[in-house]
């Protein structure tokens, strides 16, 4: 199971630059980066919050659930 961040999807519809996403939410360019690569193991809810503010989208805009492993099953967690 994985989480996919696809912020960079979100960001070209709207035509938003990491520099210019980064100062509006206000964190700093490397961290921005780092959310927009996927080079995180977290992200506080805040930011996440800011993040769909600035972009006018919802989180699950932004982040995507992808199971890597269909044969494991709710139990198992």
């Amino acid at each position: 199971m994985a989480i996919i961040l696809r912020l960079d999807r979100v960001m070209a519809d709207r035509k938003m630059s990491l520099n210019e996403l980064a100062e509006k939410v206000g964190i700093s360019n490397v961290n921005m980066s780092k959310i927009k690569t996927g080079k995180i193991s977290a992200i506080r809810f805040s930011t996440l919050n800011g993040i769909c503010r600035v972009l006018g989208c919802q989180p699950g805009d932004v982040l995507e659930f992808v199971d890597d492993d269909g044969d494991q099953d709710d139990s198992e967690l």
